[in-house]
């Protein structure tokens, strides 16, 4: 812009960028802000519009959106942060406002992503066909009428990225992700949400091509999947609701064995706390194609280790994070899994502040055990003295090792990039 007082060549030339980001506070005024956007609108071929709105409503700002996705523009890419108030011109004060999305957005043949947060999507009596949407990104949606997430995404036949983030108003009570073309899905964390504020949501996930999911609380209180056959890796931060009655149980169980075929695991400390209390009522479900697991474990959970192992009975990487608190209990051996006699390959122990007769007896315990161990990788986020490394190198290699060619290696967390 600044380049257009050098010439009038130049005048006009930075209205033609395919890009423009904007956010409100940059401007002076409601007015000063609708009337740059309507210049820039004027003779612009815009692909990708991102603007991050002012706190209060802005007059005429939806009028503009759908100049903005006008089917003659030919914009790809769409990424909005909508207001959260509204000034009553009555009685002066400010009341909570989720903007409505204009409705030729639902039309829109060339849109490849679509970002909104804080906006309301209503029925409109349209027909949604988004052909070309790849990427959608939906935080604190408010539902109106017929519209819905299921209806959202029936007419997105190439949707690939789904992320989800539930909000607070009129919310319906299962909201259900179905698609034959997602493969990717997210549900982030999201702090502030007590465990009364979930207890009646319903994610329903039935997508038979996903292959990465990753579902952090607290937004539902009962996930329910099918037809997962393709999925490869899931992230899980969920502690599956507080009481584990019948109906909880089920719930689980029926979750658990609907993402029996993932073969990367990732699961939180939470996440571990569960599935152990889960594990005391009936066995975890087997995992039979999962070949990497990555888990947080709980000091007071520690016993729960084989049990775990034992419903993963082809494991070949193992990535462990212990987390140490005054519950801990002694580790103590009660069985070998299987996946220990013929396929474990990789352990790496991360995290690690101390070194004392605790985690020796848990690296011996997969030194003592796993046949076809290859490596044990101990990562510390720090040693005390220069020599640590090697007292701690030569006492696990006083161990007696299961797997004569097993490797040990000591790291630092920070180097871990130059293993």
């Amino acid at each position: 812009m600044k380049t257009s007082v050098l010439s009038t060549t130049w005048k006009n030339h930075w209205l033609h960028v395919p890009l423009l980001e904007l956010n409100y506070k940059d401007f002076s005024s409601q007015g000063v802000f609708i009337s740059f956007i309507d210049r820039f609108l004027t003779d612009s071929l815009l692909q990708k519009l991102k603007v991050k709105s002012s706190r209060v409503e802005i007059q005429g700002f939806r009028d503009r959106i759908a100049t903005a996705i006008d089917i003659n523009r030919g914009i790809q890419h769409l990424d909005l942060k909508g207001c959260r108030y509204y000034r009553d011109n009555v009685d002066g004060f400010m009341y909570p406002f989720h903007e409505f999305m204009p409705l030729n957005l639902y039309t829109c043949k060339t849109l490849v992503s679509l970002k909104l947060s804080r906006y309301t999507l209503e029925d409109g009596h349209v027909v949604v066909s988004l052909p070309c949407l790849k990427l959608m990104d939906l935080r604190k949606i408010r539902w109106v009428g017929s519209m819905t997430l299921e209806k959202l995404l029936s007419g997105c036949p190439a949707l690939e990225e789904l992320i989800l983030r539930r909000g607070f108003y009129d919310e319906p009570a299962v909201l259900l992700v179905k698609s034959r073309s997602l493969k990717r899905f997210y549900v982030p964390f999201k702090r502030g949400y007590s465990s009364f504020s979930i207890e009646k949501y319903i994610l329903e996930i039935d997508a038979p091509e996903l292959e990465y999911m990753s579902l952090k609380e607290y937004h539902f209180n009962t996930s329910l999947v099918k037809n997962l056959t393709c999925l490869f890796t899931i992230d899980l931060d969920i502690k599956f609701g507080i009481v584990f009655g019948p109906e909880k149980r089920n719930a689980i169980r029926d979750f658990l064995n609907g993402i029996t075929s993932v073969r990367h695991m990732i699961i939180s400390q939470q996440t571990v706390k569960a599935l152990d209390r889960y594990s005391e009522i009936e066995p975890i479900p087997k995992f039979s194609n999962l070949s990497c697991l990555q888990a947080v474990f709980p000091s007071s959970s520690l016993q729960f280790l084989p049990a775990l192992f034992e419903s993963c009975p082809n494991l070949k990487h193992l990535i462990l994070k212990i987390v140490y608190s005054e519950e801990t209990e002694a580790f103590q051996v009660i069985n070998v899994p299987p996946c220990f006699v013929s396929t474990l390959e990789c352990v790496e122990i991360e995290g690690i502040f101390d070194w004392g007769e605790e985690e020796l007896k848990i690296a011996s315990y997969f030194l003592e055990n796993s046949a076809g161990l290859k490596k044990l990788i101990l990562r510390f986020a720090h040693l005390s003295y220069p020599r640590q490394g090697t007292d701690i190198y030569e006492e696990l290699n006083k161990v007696t090792k299961c797997s004569r060619g097993c490797r040990i290696l000591i790291n630092y967390e920070a180097s871990r990039r130059h293993d």
